[in-house]
């Protein structure tokens, strides 16, 4: 990133800071980008200001995702990412939240919000507050857990298979075929302490 770029957003982060004061938790500026954390009492009047302030004019939500940080007592950051046509500019805005706390949707603000926030509920079941129509979007009506979730298994809680006596669609705890293998990650050559088939011709040949 250039000097010019970067003396941009520098004077945008401290303009944004300077109006929305306390409503800031923190800015800084990664990857060519500037990121502003905030709350979520605060995020649609952060969004608000960032749609319609003139030195700003981010007209364009680009997508609401989710990071899932399981240690943390606020596992799940919740990502705003916006753009402006008229500054060329980008910007990130990040709330923090546990697995109990809404969000409030910024569905009023934003309306394409609607579509990104069922999929992060969907994924990592951050629940937003005053959404229209707040339900799973990417998996299926019956689908247990959200699997974006860092401690979500890689198997799944169900696995779905076609019933041809039901002549419909059923869903069964997952079952693991494959037994349980411990693997030693040996090279073959190291591990295999049983004579290969052939072998014996080699030695026949030194003998």
């Amino acid at each position: 990133m250039d000097d010019a770029n970067q003396d941009a957003l520098e004077e945008l982060g401290a303009h944004v800071t300077a109006k929305l004061g306390n409503a800031v938790i923190d800015h800084h500026i990664g990857n060519g980008e500037l990121n502003v954390e905030t709350t979520g009492d605060d995020i649609v009047r952060v969004l608000k200001f960032l749609r319609d302030d003139a030195s700003c004019q981010f007209k364009s939500l680009m997508d609401v995702c989710g990071v899932d940080y399981p240690e943390q007592e606020k596992r799940f950051e919740v990502n705003y990412n916006l753009l402006s046509y008229k500054h060329n500019q980008r910007i990130r805005i990040k709330v923090r939240t546990d697995e109990d706390t809404p969000v409030p949707s910024v569905s009023t603000v934003f309306p394409t919000a609607s579509w990104f926030e069922r999929e992060c509920w969907d994924m990592y079941g951050v629940f937003f507050s005053e959404h229209p129509d707040l339900r799973r979007l990417l998996t299926d009506y019956g689908f247990e857990g959200h699997p974006l979730r860092k401690d979500f298994p890689l198997t799944g809680y169900v696995e779905v298979r076609y019933d041809d006596e039901q002549k419909r669609v059923v869903y069964e705890p997952v079952k693991l075929t494959q037994a349980f293998r411990s693997f030693d990650f040996l090279s073959p050559w190291e591990g295999m302490t049983r004579e290969l088939p052939g072998d014996e011709k080699a030695e026949a040949e030194e003998g």
